[in-house]
């Protein structure tokens, strides 16, 4: 079974949101090994000067690059990305099973983003919307439209 690991930066604080990341990884279960890695966000003074904010991505980088295997597919998710339907998401995974890879990893980075040395080591640099989203909310979005595409893979009617 394809294993997915969900690497995120940050907590869930609001309830609503965390009972629905559980449901999707629990729905997910069917289809996938489903894994969640939460790390903390690099601390930043109240008002971070560019260099504070690239300091800080580069120390959450080694930490989100530490979880991911060498045999594993990095997905990140960052607003340049690429923008696909539930249908190519769901191909991209299935491709990446059906071709040897055992682990796909998607990466949320903190609300600075995700540093170049990330997404430079991404298979596929993903973005859900041109509209910005608050990371939490991303988070379900995301959860969401992994166990969409398992869905689609299986051929079940939940996707329509």
């Amino acid at each position: 079974m394809l294993k997915i690991k969900f690497i995120v930066m940050g907590a869930l604080g609001e309830r609503h949101f965390k009972d629905a990341c559980e449901e999707y990884k629990k729905r997910m279960g069917s289809s996938f090994q489903v894994t969640e890695v939460q790390l903390k966000e690099a601390a930043l003074p109240k008002n971070p000067s560019e260099g504070d904010i690239a300091a800080a991505l580069e120390s959450e980088a080694q930490r989100i690059l530490s979880e991911v295997s060498s045999r594993a597919t990095l997905v990140s998710l960052c607003i340049e990305g690429k923008q696909l339907s539930s249908p190519a998401l769901a191909e991209f995974i299935d491709n990446r099973a059906t071709s040897g890879t055992s682990e796909i990893c998607f990466v949320i980075g903190s609300s600075h983003g995700l540093s170049d040395k990330v997404k430079k080591a991404s298979a596929l640099r993903f973005s859900m919307s041109a509209l910005t989203f608050p990371h939490q909310l991303a988070r379900v979005m995301l959860y969401e439209a992994v166990y969409r595409a398992g869905e689609i893979i299986k051929g079940t009617h939940y996707h329509k």
